[in-house]
């Protein structure tokens, strides 16, 4: 019996394993790709959907983990330039930390309401990442980026504005599509999987 129980437990850490691996290659795909998607200024996260599936099948740690190869692939493909310009430290600390943030934070929401009801954890995991992708990124502008913004903000007609500037014109259409897309498809993909997180 106790033999049954961990072949089936090793059966289930290979598929976690694999689905991780597999979750990786499509962040780095769809960042890639996604980078030719925008509105605004700043392209859609379509990554944020396989960092809340592998949050909620794989767990809190694989859902950090895609997190971080979102970051590094932002930093690699020049999707961050614009920030890299006015302050490099301040752009990594920003972008791998949105990134990490999503994941984990996804992952632990997911892993609150899981217990209770599962569908209900997937849309809140899938509710949190694009919020912390947002207000991390929110934040990182504010904390290093603010006399960049606040040029930007004046040269696009916003004045001194800067929050509006910011609400309106750095993630007003981004924030909306990436939560729509996190809403329909993560909770839809994650029951197809049918892996539980344990």
């Amino acid at each position: 019996m106790m033999e049954k129980m961990m072949i089936e437990r090793n059966k289930m850490d290979t598929k976690k394993l694999v689905l991780g691996a597999l979750l990786t290659a499509l962040v780095v795909v769809l960042q890639l790709m996604g980078s030719f998607i925008r509105f605004g200024p700043f392209s859609i996260s379509l990554v944020l959907i396989p960092i809340v599936i592998g949050a909620a099948t794989c767990g809190i740690g694989i859902g950090g983990w895609l997190g971080l190869v979102f970051g590094v692939t932002v930093l690699l493909s020049g999707d961050a330039a614009a920030f890299f310009a006015v302050n490099v430290p301040g752009t990594i600390i920003t972008v791998l930390l949105k990134g990490i943030l999503c994941g984990v934070l996804s992952g632990w929401g997911y892993q609150l309401l899981e217990k209770y009801n599962r569908y209900l954890a997937v849309v809140v995991a899938a509710v949190i990442c694009p919020l912390v992708n947002t207000g991390v990124f929110l934040l990182g502008c504010s904390v290093f980026f603010m006399e960049t913004i606040t040029a930007w903000a004046q040269e696009f007609g916003f004045g001194n504005d800067v929050a509006r500037y910011a609400v309106f014109g750095l993630v007003g259409i981004n924030f909306p599509v990436e939560l729509a897309f996190n809403l329909v498809l993560s909770p839809v993909i994650v029951r197809l999987l049918g892996i539980r997180n344990k």
